[in-house]
């Protein structure tokens, strides 16, 4: 019997997983704890009283068995370029929702093309990228275009205090490193780019009291996936602050250490928004703290609106395309700060 209340998540016990565990735990619904390592799962089931079943991507037949009676599935173990089908395939065999954490821009990318068809044939619900980066930043974008239909531009800028990588932030990037062989992306005259070039040196003026800060241009995240999947904005440009991004590419940085009791870093965020058409600008900007943190009540959020039926669409799609980009954003109220600009 499924219980609407049953959400399983595959990486339960990864730093990110368990963030989304225990939102899941706040928001009244039981998490499942799903993933390959036996051990952990048993222990984090019983440090958090939590159901857990043991299944790995090379076994369809575990992921069945641990998708049996949940409402939904979120996806928190990558590299996504290795997970994300398999729980994809299996939440289609079950017919539930998928969601997942990706930053990955070549795993998101895949799963709009290897899913669209099928997804939308059966009027199943796929969401890539639900998290911090994709997720964020496409409904900012969305909310700052308002009532515009199109677009010429839109700036993402992120400006991190630091950037203390998880080990599933490395393994992904290597994954993603060796896809690209050398080279960069950036999103251009409508499509992805791939340059052997280095990515430019900027300054961003970031609002007050922050003001403008280095930023390393084209420092393309899975916002060039999300954005341009459902809006016609031809060039779409991430932005990093430079020291975040010396951070996060050092590999002696430490991973997050906890400094409150609900398990967040110190690391502070801001993102900033611009769109702009013609000579319009539209602006939006968010801040908050710890971006792994702060991906629990993203993708927590999309899993309650997409069972409680608060959604504009089916099949493989971004949040800004499939939720109310301004009510979802202002639900976030508790974790996020937000600022809409004209």
């Amino acid at each position: 019997m499924r219980s609407h209340k049953m959400v399983a998540v595959f990486g339960a016990y990864g730093h990110t997983g368990r963030f989304v565990s225990a939102e899941l735990r706040e928001r009244g619904f039981l998490p499942v704890l799903v993933g390959r390592d036996a051990d952990k799962l048993k222990a984090l089931a019983y440090e958090t009283e939590s159901q857990a079943c043991p299944a790995s991507v090379d076994d369809p037949a575990s992921l069945d068995r641990a998708l049996v009676g949940a409402a939904a599935v979120i996806n928190c173990a990558g590299p996504f370029a290795t997970t994300a089908a398999p729980v994809i395939e299996a939440a289609l065999r079950a017919g539930i929702p998928y969601l997942d954490v990706a930053a990955e821009i070549e795993a998101s990318v895949d799963t709009f093309e290897h899913f669209a068809d099928r997804a939308r044939d059966r009027g199943a619900v796929i969401v890539p990228a639900m998290a911090f980066f994709g997720g964020l930043g496409d409904l900012l974008v969305t909310a700052a275009m308002g009532d515009w239909t199109v677009a010429d531009e839109a700036h993402i800028a992120y400006a991190l205090s630091s950037w203390h990588p998880t080990a599933g932030t490395r393994s992904a990037g290597a994954v993603s490193r060796q896809r690209r062989d050398g080279r960069r992306i950036r999103y251009t005259n409508g499509r992805l780019e791939h340059r052997y070039d280095a990515p430019p040196m900027l300054e961003w003026p970031f609002p007050d009291p922050m003001g403008p800060l280095p930023v390393i241009g084209e420092f393309t995240m899975a916002d060039v996936v999300t954005v341009p999947s459902h809006l016609p904005i031809p060039e779409v440009r991430t932005y990093m602050t430079a020291n975040a991004a010396r951070d996060v590419s050092a590999p002696d940085t430490p991973t997050p250490a906890a400094v409150d009791e609900r398990g967040r870093s110190a690391q502070t965020f801001l993102v900033d928004v611009v769109v702009r058409s013609g000579q319009t600008e539209r602006r939006a900007v968010a801040h908050g703290q710890d971006i792994y943190a702060v991906t629990a009540p993203l993708v927590v959020e999309a899993v309650e609106r997409i069972l409680t039926g608060r959604t504009k669409a089916v099949g493989v799609a971004s949040a800004g395309h499939i939720f109310d980009a301004p009510d979802f954003l202002r639900a976030l109220s508790p974790h996020i700060a937000l600022d809409l600009r004209p």
